[in-house]
């Protein structure tokens, strides 16, 4: 997959599939215009192009920016893209200069003239340029005047559940991560510095990794315990892990989250290190106990749940 950072380079790309957005988790309904995009491209001897935009458009026009979330870092999301088939990828940088240039105007200006499109695929609710006027009725028009096609996948439904990115914040914010899973098409998934704890964990028995993890990244808001997998160098370790305020501990008076990972048959150190974690399946809610004595003993409990539910899954 190339990765184009200048618009120049765009015009090297032979019967260009383009189709344009932010793509935040690069879910089942994004992945829907990929799978379209590739046959259109293996149909006509072109090349896929994804249109994206750095940083996200919310973060520039400080819209929302103390509850923003994202699903997936850009490094993700290029990963992701790989994966699905796609063969370009552009990255606008987004300015507040750039955000008022008017839907025709983009479409123009940075799309027809710079990629010269031989289709344009979007998705069902696709808006674009300044204040999101541009939609698809538009794209139609633009495409019979400068002669390119367009293609409107529609909505992917998973158990009658509309796919979208709002949908999988929503899902993850409560702890849902089935739903999110299911959603994405893929388990969902946080990566983070190690840092070190008050290693508490470490005297019951239960090692954990606490993650530092960026804000706009701490999805899960709803504290809890959950089936996860990580993956350290090349070899897959199953894990439960912690999101909340560790109650029992009563160290978290300052109110922000941690994650805290506690990663089965795994010795070894991990400061310092930048860890990747998957979430599964949600085991319980956060509960304060009297003791730790009695943490431990829930403890062991959630790490048999765990393991029976790797059993299940892995079978």
């Amino acid at each position: 997959m190339k990765v184009i950072k200048t618009l120049i380079q765009a015009r090297d790309i032979k019967n260009a599939v383009v189709t344009i957005g932010t793509f935040d988790g690069v879910h089942l309904g994004h992945q829907a215009i990929f799978k379209e995009m590739r046959r259109l491209a293996k149909e006509i001897g072109g090349e896929t192009v994804v249109v994206t935009f750095h940083p996200h458009p919310r973060q520039v026009l400080d819209i929302g920016t103390d509850t923003l979330r994202f699903i997936c870092s850009q490094e993700d999301k290029l990963g992701k893209f790989e994966e699905f088939g796609i063969d370009n990828v552009i990255i606008i940088p987004f300015t507040k200069e750039f955000a008022s240039t008017p839907s025709e105007q983009f479409i123009k200006q940075y799309i027809i003239d710079r990629i010269h499109p031989a289709v344009i695929v979007v998705g069902y609710d696709h808006h674009f340029g300044k204040n999101r006027m541009g939609d698809f009725e538009m794209l139609n028009e633009l495409g019979a005047r400068y002669g390119f096609k367009t293609i409107q996948v529609e909505a992917q439904d998973v158990n009658e559940v509309a796919v979208s990115s709002t949908k999988i914040r929503n899902a993850l914010w409560v702890g849902n991560v089935l739903l999110a899973n299911q959603l994405l098409g893929y388990p969902y998934s946080v990566q983070g510095t190690v840092i070190r704890g008050n290693e508490i964990g470490r005297t019951i028995g239960f090692p954990t990794a606490n993650l530092d993890i960026p804000k706009e990244y701490m999805m899960i808001n709803n504290p809890g315990v959950y089936a996860c997998r990580t993956v350290i160098e090349g070899k897959t370790y199953q894990a439960m892990a912690n999101t909340g305020l560790r109650p029992t501990i009563g160290d978290r008076a300052d109110g922000d989250f941690i994650i805290e990972v506690n990663i089965f048959d795994f010795d070894g150190d991990l400061y310092g290190k930048t860890l990747k974690v998957w979430f599964l399946d949600r085991i319980r809610d956060e509960v304060k106990f009297e003791s730790l004595t009695a943490l431990k003993a829930q403890l062991e409990k959630d790490r048999e749940q765990v393991k029976d539910y790797f059993s299940q899954h892995l079978s």
